[in-house]
């Protein structure tokens, strides 16, 4: 900002001496007061304030316009900001700040960006559940989460939520479900429905969503597959003690192993007779 003014008795007011174009920014242009440099604007400032060759400046008139500019440069920043993807007011002027912009410019440049519906919390949030639904297929307690670190306030989160109906959770939950059992027929039913109910809570579903999509997941197996998961869990709980224990050390851990795998108790003794079988014929 110019600065070289001279008060008391004598004191002169600066006038525009000389008016240039930039040459990397073809919008901005460098305001010369008295044949010095003081100060450069966007041209939306130079044809506001009327700025020509020979016009005085008062002190206060410059830094209106230092100050209005200001206020352009973050409305820019924030526009470019905005370009990647929808954000909240809470992001932008956390970027704002961050960029070091003075608090007053930044609110300043806050409402012009919601007056001019770059920027509106609602549009935002709404669309974000929406992006979290489709991409993620989280839940409500997991896109509350996520919208209250942008900074939505608790009353809106309630509004954009109303419209996340619980059949819609539903659907959502039982087809990660769904997905889930169908992808791990080697894991014991009881173990998966554990696994299924710890990964949707952590997806953001309530604990009757997840009941009510449980319910829908058919979980049974047939002897052979029973067969199948008894044979490899016991077998890599086998091997993994065997080295250390033996005789009913060695059955008692395997067994606990074994039903904290989900096995019932009557594969468990089967597998154990089998080892033991095993063990005694070598």
């Amino acid at each position: 900002m110019y600065t070289d003014r001279k008060w008391g008795e004598n004191k002169t007011v600066p006038s525009i001496t000389k008016i240039s174009q930039q040459k990397n920014d073809g919008e901005r242009y460098n305001i010369f007061l008295d044949e010095k440099y003081a100060f450069s604007v966007h041209e939306s400032v130079l044809v506001k304030f009327g700025l020509s060759k020979g016009m005085s400046l008062e002190d206060w008139s410059i830094d209106e316009m230092v100050y209005e500019d200001e206020i352009r440069k973050a409305f820019n920043r924030a526009l470019h900001y905005l370009g990647f993807r929808m954000r909240s007011e809470f992001e932008v002027k956390k970027k704002l700040m961050d960029l070091e912009y003075g608090e007053a410019v930044v609110l300043e440049a806050i409402v012009k960006l919601k007056r001019l519906d770059f920027l509106n919390d609602e549009t935002f949030s709404e669309a974000l559940l929406q992006t979290q639904k489709r991409s993620s297929s989280k839940g409500p307690k997991a896109i509350q989460q996520e919208l209250r670190k942008k900074g939505i306030g608790k009353e809106l989160q309630d509004k954009v939520l109303e419209s996340y109906t619980e059949e819609e959770q539903l659907q959502i939950a039982t087809k990660l479900a769904e997905k889930a059992a169908n992808a791990n027929r080697s894991v014991a039913p009881s173990q998966l429905k554990q696994k299924i109910q710890n990964a949707l809570l952590r997806k953001g579903y309530s604990f009757d969503i997840i009941k009510q999509a449980l319910a829908n997941i058919d979980f049974e197996r047939e002897a052979d597959e029973w067969t199948s998961i008894t044979e490899s869990v016991g077998e890599k709980a086998w091997r993994r003690y065997s080295s250390k224990f033996s005789g009913r050390s060695l059955n008692n851990r395997v067994k606990q192993a074994m039903y904290q795998k989900g096995i019932p108790f009557d594969k468990i003794d089967s597998f154990i007779e089998k080892k033991e079988n095993e063990e005694d014929g070598d």
